[in-house]
């Protein structure tokens, strides 16, 4: 199971990855950040990005927060980077 960190655009224009900040992932979602929509939203495009199901994604630390924690089961994090570059 890989760590990924990422910061997210929450009522953006579209749905995107943003490009790589450092080691973190930055993100756009059309989703407001209201009744963990944009949540699911970073879930979503992540699992389609990776072509892996939702339930593989999960978003582990600052569900309140536009930085979050979200683990992807069954890839490491280098698999994760080079797939998401």
């Amino acid at each position: 199971m890989a760590r990924l960190k990422v910061k997210v655009a929450p009522g953006s224009k579209r749905n995107a990855l943003a490009g790589w900040m450092g080691d973190t992932l930055k993100l756009q979602v059309r989703a407001p950040p209201e009744k963990g929509r944009a949540n699911e939203a970073v879930i979503a495009l992540l699992a389609a990005e990776l072509g892996c199901p939702k339930s593989a994604v999960e978003v582990v630390a600052g569900a309140t927060s536009r930085s979050k924690t979200v683990t992807v089961e069954g890839w490491t994090e280098s698999d994760l980077r080079h797939a998401l570059s």
